[in-house]
């Protein structure tokens, strides 16, 4: 069992408030996963310039070692590092040789992404979530049952550029699934069945799916329960399995579209008393994007 969120944003004039509502909605989930949390947030960014975050130690070292190359803003146990494109192979080089136990939670021109172990307002709190400004977002809190507690193991996951998901369920099929995206050239950092599902959706946009055929594929590909909330830099989705045994309830107004696992979590929103309240229906994908 485990929570998810996610905010879409349709009004410029709530971009500012983007961090605080993604916060308490996170925290409100705590009760389904007080293991661990995550969240991706997509704030500015151009098409010329490149973030990159990374998780682990001694991140000083690392400020210190891009100088002149990268920006560096660090968010307790993470380090977002912004610079122009045309400097991705410079930089990823240097990590690679000077600091390769560095992990990659996500890279693209908007996204940021955080997760650590603790309880979801904790989590939330030492990365500043509340106080982020952004068009769209979406987290996560973890029970861990298969697996343990680890960052490693905590979502979002990112397998494209600007591109995550979260997931609450479980898939039968991931090893082989695995294997077969391998071959297509993907790589993985974890076991976890949830990185092979976006790993999935990353291919088939890739090989040019739109949003909605990648969600579509996954309904012929992905064996088992799940229920997806994704985001990319212009979009955000959410996709239940034709069984959709696990809860999932959605939102939206002219100013917003927002999901949860429960009710609950969306109460505080502004407006929520005058909107449009709905369970996403099964094998059906629903997508939001941006002009």
């Amino acid at each position: 069992m485990c929570g998810i969120v996610g905010l879409f944003l349709k009004d410029p004039a709530l971009e500012p408030e983007l961090g605080k509502l993604l916060a308490d909605m996170l925290v409100v989930m705590t009760g389904r996963g007080p293991d661990s949390a995550g969240f991706a947030v997509y704030g500015a960014g151009d098409a010329g310039h490149l973030k990159l975050t990374v998780r682990g130690g001694d991140l000083d070292s690392v400020v210190s070692g891009l100088a002149g190359l990268a920006v560096a803003t660090r968010r307790d146990t993470h380090l977002v590092l912004s610079f122009p494109v045309s400097s991705e192979e410079l930089v990823r080089g240097w990590l690679a040789l000077n600091r390769p136990d560095l992990v990659v939670t996500g890279s693209g021109s908007r996204i940021e992404l955080y997760k650590e172990v603790g309880l979801p307002l904790d989590v939330a709190n030492r990365f500043g979530l509340p106080a982020m400004i952004g068009t769209h977002g979406i987290g996560h809190t973890r029970m861990a049952t298969e697996s343990a507690v680890t960052t490693d193991g905590a979502h979002p996951f990112s397998t494209g550029r600007d591109q995550c998901l979260v997931h609450n369920g479980s898939l039968s099929n991931h090893r082989s699934l695995r294997r077969r995206l391998e071959h297509e050239g993907l790589s993985f950092v974890t076991d976890n069945d949830s990185e092979v599902a976006a790993g999935f959706i990353s291919w088939r946009l890739r090989e040019g799916d739109s949003l909605t055929e990648a969600l579509e594929a996954g309904l012929e590909d992905l064996d088992g329960f799940y229920t997806f909330v994704i985001g990319t830099e212009n979009g955000f989705a959410v996709m239940r399995d034709p069984i959709s045994c696990k809860p999932a309830v959605m939102a939206e107004t002219d100013q917003y579209v927002a999901f949860g696992s429960e009710y609950r979590a969306l109460v505080n929103l502004p407006g929520i008393e005058k909107a449009r309240v709905f369970e996403p229906e099964p094998a059906r994908a629903y997508v939001w994007e941006r002009n």
